[in-house]
């Protein structure tokens, strides 16, 4: 089977009879990208590696019910949230409540009608796409339109644990706008915010790797993180990062250090320990930032 097509939302159906996949299958192929899975075990390995909009689980399966798989499902952190929809030809109260408590979200009854199994799962797939979209707009900082701090914190954590396992470096970068209270002392609040959205996408276009992760971590100050990235090459990229906002040229003729909106930056590269505590981790970043702030900012300064 060809990977789901990008912007089309996914369907798992997830049936150890063939029919009944060919026939959920074809009901849904015009509308949603379809996947196929015929056993459990294979069903479950699709949901973590696709993440699918949707699942459709048949009760009764061999060897793994599909009560059982679902407990699986929703105890899995990659797959907790993907709502389920239960197939069944059971016309069973006490097991629709079950299900129900297990965390399914509907049931479709076999022998399937058409309009009621695209109704359904028209239904479900649009309260899925709706709330993707508030969990989008709640790790979204609403003035400049990067990530905020909770996605920061959910990042971190996510890239501190997996460069744990792989052993691999991960560079943490803490920067900051100088002077910015006298810019919006002088030219006003509307013209700071017009800065900080300038100066954020900026530093987000200056990054070069799909992984290279930037949000605002609070005020005017911004945080990066560079997975994967020795100290000589994230040094390299911060010098990238800052003179590119200097190339906005943003007048600021009430800063002492430069008669242009710069930054001041601190970073540490370090190889993350399973049981090491972050904020040990991230302390350096900001006790560089703090020195390059108290040295004359514009710079960077990397801790050992």
């Amino acid at each position: 089977m060809s990977e789901p097509a990008p912007g089309r939302q996914r369907v798992l159906i997830i049936d150890d009879q063939k029919t009944n996949l060919k026939v959920l299958g074809d009901i849904l192929r015009q509308d949603v990208d379809v996947m196929l899975a015929q056993s459990a075990e294979q069903g479950l390995r699709k949901a973590i590696e696709y993440q699918p909009d949707l699942i459709l689980l048949d009760v009764l399966m061999p060897e793994t019910s599909g009560f059982e798989l679902i407990k699986t499902l929703k105890h899995q952190s990659l797959t907790s949230g993907i709502p389920v929809i239960f197939i069944t030809a059971l016309n069973d109260s006490s097991h629709e409540e079950q299900g129900l408590h297990l965390g399914a979200c509907d049931y479709i009854y076999k022998p399937f009608h058409t309009a009621i199994v695209q109704a359904r799962v028209r239904l479900h797939l649009q309260l899925a796409r709706q709330r993707r979209m508030l969990e989008q707009l709640a790790h979204i900082d609403p003035l400049t339109g990067i990530a905020n701090r909770r996605k920061y914190a959910q990042v971190l954590d996510l890239y501190w644990r997996s460069a744990a396992r792989q052993q691999s470096s991960l560079s943490i970068v803490m920067l900051d706008i100088d002077h910015f209270k006298e810019y919006n002392d002088h030219y006003g609040h509307a013209a700071g915010d017009k800065v900080l959205h300038l100066v954020a996408n900026t530093l987000k276009n200056s990054l070069k790797r799909p992984n290279d992760f930037i949000a605002r971590y609070g005020g005017e100050e911004f945080v990066i993180l560079l997975p994967e990235s020795n100290e000589d090459g994230s040094r390299q990229l911060i010098e990238f990062c800052l003179q590119q906002v200097k190339d906005l040229h943003i007048p600021h003729d009430y800063s002492p250090v430069s008669d242009i909106i710069t930054l001041s930056a601190g970073g540490v590269s370090c190889m993350p320990a399973q049981h090491q505590q972050l904020e040990a981790a991230i302390k350096p970043a900001d006790d560089m930032l703090y020195q390059a702030k108290q040295q004359g900012k514009n710079q960077l300064r990397w801790a050992n």
